[in-house]
């Protein structure tokens, strides 16, 4: 996109290592302050068209991409909505392929991602979307309540799955698409898997990167490890089928990990496990939020450059510092140890769709879970499902290498 016709936005803050600086982050906080952070990230793409501006030649680009907010059926409900469109639209296209965040995250943690995925959507003449799910990034955060009593275990998971799921739907309709391909990461997986539960006729296949809530068992994922590990990106990495071998590799350093957790660790994932909310204690330390979210985002995408490090940690800071919404769904979706209440692999079998599972070769997700749900679709007759490990990357995988991940998604997107 030419830059030139566009006013210039705002340079990112710097990251606060002090006081003073994380009080003045902490008051910018907003929505102005969060569509900006949201756009800075997006104009890296040369074909993304911002509000307002319609004079831009797009004639020369296989597709356009612009933002938008898609109003649900019931009031005030609405999702923030990345659209990437092809200018030669092809009867004969793919279903789009709908990009779908982790928990507390946001769309824009995808923006090295979807120029690939652009270039799919511009090649065969589809479309590609990415959302924020309800009542999390830049969506309505509309209350979050479930009336199923604590002990009512199987209708808590309904109401807080319902939450996400039937708005998805909600949206899917608004927007007039018959199937989908729902590209989710993480808790975004989770949701993805049960909206597929849920509407089977309307999905075509699902690609799940890092999934959560997979697995049985308890202690097979370390969640604190999110906010405390450091993460280089790498480029040089490839996907490669998950093997026996690689599995037990990767749970073997996770159990190893588990018995050593320190005690900032422990205390985490007690607050995690007594259903604590992490952006609820963040926004509690009030004028402190921008510098302990500071510590996150420099630790954990220390291979970015300065800039997108800077540009990030200013949009997380701002979806973070949110109205809490839809965040209050995690312990009734997770069980103590990061592992679902009802667990995907015991659920999975019931779909009859191409299926793909993706984990970094350093993730704190089981991977176990994913051989154990691939093999669970083989018996019940499903020979479509695959799983991947990507070398040098975690639990952010579509972060931690890019291209390795990039590469997976066109080829599992174009997979027949």
């Amino acid at each position: 996109m030419d830059t030139s016709v566009l006013d210039p936005l705002p340079p990112a803050r710097e990251i606060p290592a002090a006081f003073a600086a994380s009080v003045r982050s902490w008051w910018y906080v907003g929505e102005k302050q969060s569509a900006i952070s949201e756009e800075r990230l997006l104009r890296r793409l040369p074909f993304y068209r911002p509000q307002g501006i319609t004079s831009t030649p797009y004639y020369h680009s296989p597709v356009i991409a612009y933002s938008s907010r898609v109003n649900l059926d019931s009031p005030k409900h609405f999702l923030n909505t990345l659209s990437m469109i092809s200018t030669s639209p092809s009867p004969n296209a793919p279903p789009p392929a709908v990009v779908l965040h982790g928990y507390g995250a946001g769309l824009g943690f995808f923006y090295q991602n979807f120029p690939a995925l652009a270039k799919w959507a511009g090649h065969c003449g589809s479309s590609v979307y990415a959302l924020d799910w309800l009542g999390m990034g830049r969506s309505a955060r509309v209350p979050f309540t479930i009336k199923a009593k604590r002990d009512d275990i199987s209708g808590r998971v309904a109401e807080a799955e319902s939450f996400f799921v039937d708005s998805l739907e909600a949206w899917r309709k608004k927007m007039g698409l018959d199937k989908m391909t729902l590209v989710g990461h993480s808790l975004g997986a989770y949701f993805s898997t049960a909206y597929a539960l849920k509407y089977p006729t309307r999905v075509n296949k699902l690609i799940l990167l890092s999934p959560a809530g997979v697995s049985r068992d308890p202690n097979s994922s370390i969640p604190s490890r999110e906010v405390t590990d450091k993460r280089d990106t790498n480029s040089n990495g490839t996907a490669e089928p998950a093997t026996q071998d690689k599995v037990d590799q990767i749970r073997e350093k996770q159990l190893a990990e588990k018995k050593q957790e320190s005690r900032t660790r422990r205390l985490l994932t007690y607050l995690w496990e007594e259903g604590w909310s992490p952006f609820q204690v963040v926004r509690s330390t009030f004028v402190w939020g921008p510098m302990l979210i500071g510590k996150y985002s420099s630790r954990r995408f220390m291979g970015l450059s300065e800039e997108d490090t800077r540009d990030i940690h200013d949009y997380i800071t701002n979806i973070t510092l949110a109205k809490g919404s839809g965040e209050y769904c995690i312990s009734h979706i997770l069980a103590p140890g990061a592992h679902a209440r009802l667990p995907l692999v015991d659920r999975i079998s019931a779909l009859k769709i191409p299926i793909t599972f993706v984990y970094g070769d350093d993730d704190w997700m089981d991977p176990e879970g994913g051989r154990q749900a691939v093999e669970n679709l083989r018996q019940a007759g499903n020979g479509k499902g695959r799983m991947y490990i990507i070398n040098y990357a975690g639990h952010h995988v579509y972060l931690d290498n890019v291209k390795a991940v990039n590469d997976l998604l066109v080829k599992e997107l174009d997979r027949q």
